[in-house]
C-alpha cells in the first residue's frame, strides 16, 4: 500500500477544501486517503494510482499490478475507485483583473509568497537550473545552489554559465556521456511506469541532475515546472494549431494547465527516485490563482510569450534573463539526440516504427533479468 495516508497537505485543509469546493486551498497539491475516500488535488501535482486488477492504491505506479492514474480533481471510496468516482474540484475561471498593474503586483505576490512557503522549511535545497527565466527566478527566490545537466556541447550547459554569470552565482555542471544514459534509462522508466521516448527524454535530465544533488547532501529539488503552461509559454498557444483546441490564447493556455496532470507525476516520480523531494514554488495555489487572472495582453501573443510573468521576473532578474527563452529540456540538454544515436548503434534504426520506445523497452528488460 502506502507509506503515508495523505501527502501534501494536512487533512484539515483537504476536508475543508471538500466542504467548501475550493480547487485552491493554499497547498502546492495533495493526494492520497482521508476519511475512507481517496482524493487528488485539480492539478494533479501528487501522483496517485489505483488498480485495475485489485483494491489497492499508492502513491507510485511500480508498486501496484495494473497501475491506472487517478485523475485530478476527483475523490472515491477507497473500496470502490473507479467506478464510485466523481468529480469534485475543476479549475476556476475568474475574470481578468482588468488593472494591468493591479495583476502584475498580484502576481508577483504570489510568486514571493510560494518561495517564503519553501524557505520556512528547513531542507537543503538545490535548483535545476537551465539558464532560462523559469529556472532563473526560483533560484533567485530561494538563493539556493544551482545544477545544471547536460551534453558538453549542449545548449543548457552554455546557457546556465551565462546566466549564472548574470546573476553572480556559481554553477555545478554534471557533464553527462551517453553510458549515463544507459544506465539511467531503466530506473526512469521503472520510477515513472512510462517507456514512451518522450516521457523518458524529458525525465533523463531530471533524474540525472537529482542524482547528484542527491550524492552532494540535499533533501530537495526545486524546478521551474508550471510556468509555460500557467503563463502562456508554448508557441501553440499563440499559433492555435492543431495541437490546441482553443479559439483564443486564454482558451489555450488553460488547455496546458490541465495537461499538467498528466505531466507532473512523471517529474514528481522522477526526482523521487532519486530520493529527493520535488519543490515547484510556481504550482502553488496561490500562483496558479494569480496566474489564472492575468489579463490576455499579459499572456502571451506574436511578439512575446509569458509577459506578464517576464515582467516579474525582471524585477528580480538581470533583464538579458528575465528575457530569455529556453528549449525544451529533451533537447536543450541533447539527451534526445544522444539517446536516439544509442538506439541507432543498438540495432534500432529510425526506419522502424518509434524506434526509440523500443529501445528503452530493450533496456528495461535487461534491467530486470
Amino acid at each position: 500500500m502506502t507509506d503515508a495516508t495523505l501527502r501534501g497537505a494536512e487533512p484539515a485543509t483537504v476536508r475543508d477544501a471538500l466542504d467548501r469546493g475550493d480547487p485552491l486551498p493554499g497547498t502546492a497539491g495533495f493526494a492520497g486517503e482521508l476519511d475512507g475516500r481517496l482524493v487528488r488535488d485539480v492539478l494533479g501535482r501528487v501522483p496517485l494510482f489505483v488498480d485495475d486488477a485489485s483494491p489497492d492504491w499508492a502513491f507510485e505506479p511500480s508498486t501496484l499490478a495494473e497501475p491506472r492514474l487517478v485523475p485530478a480533481g476527483t475523490t472515491a471510496p477507497v473500496d470502490d475507485p473507479v467506478s464510485g468516482r466523481e468529480s469534485r474540484w475543476t479549475l476556476p475561471e475568474p475574470e481578468p483583473e482588468p488593472d494591468r498593474d493591479d495583476a502584475l503586483e498580484a502576481l508577483e505576490h504570489a510568486i514571493e509568497t510560494a518561495a517564503e512557503t519553501v524557505r520556512r522549511d528547513s531542507r537543503e535545497i538545490a535548483v535545476a537550473f537551465s539558464g532560462g527565466v523559469d529556472s532563473a527566478l526560483v533560484a533567485e527566490l530561494l538563493d539556493a545552489p544551482l545544477y545544471v545537466v547536460g551534453f558538453p556541447d549542449s545548449h543548457d550547459v552554455a546557457a546556465a554559465r551565462t546566466a549564472a554569470d548574470a546573476m553572480g552565482r556559481d554553477l555545478t555542471v554534471i557533464e553527462l556521456e551517453p553510458a549515463d544514459l544507459e544506465r539511467a534509462v531503466p530506473e526512469v522508466a521503472r520510477a515513472t511506469g512510462r517507456t514512451n521516448a518522450m516521457d523518458v527524454q524529458i525525465a533523463l535530465p531530471l533524474y540525472l541532475v537529482g542524482e547528484r544533488v542527491a550524492a552532494d547532501g540535499f533533501d530537495a529539488l526545486a524546478v521551474g515546472q508550471g510556468a509555460d503552461e500557467l503563463f502562456g509559454g508554448y508557441e501553440k498557444v499563440v499559433r492555435l494549431d492543431h495541437r490546441v483546441e482553443a479559439e483564443t490564447v486564454r482558451g489555450a493556455v488553460r488547455e496546458q494547465i490541465a495537461s499538467l496532470a498528466e505531466q507532473l507525476p512523471r517529474d514528481v516520480l522522477t526526482i523521487g527516485a532519486t530520493d529527493l523531494e520535488p519543490v515547484a514554488p510556481f504550482l502553488h495555489d496561490a500562483v496558479v490563482e494569480a496566474a489564472l487572472r492575468l489579463p490576455d495582453d499579459l499572456l502571451a501573443d506574436e511578439d512575446e510569450r509569458k509577459r506578464g510573468f517576464r515582467r516579474v521576473a525582471a524585477r528580480h532578474l538581470p533583464g538579458e534573463v528575465a528575457e530569455r527563452d529556453k528549449k525544451a529540456v529533451q533537447y536543450g540538454s541533447l539527451v534526445a539526440r544522444e539517446l536516439d544515436r544509442l538506439a541507432r548503434q543498438a540495432g534500432y534504426k529510425r526506419r522502424m516504427d518509434d524506434h526509440v520506445s523500443t529501445y528503452i523497452e530493450s533496456l528495461l528488460a535487461d534491467g530486470t533479468q
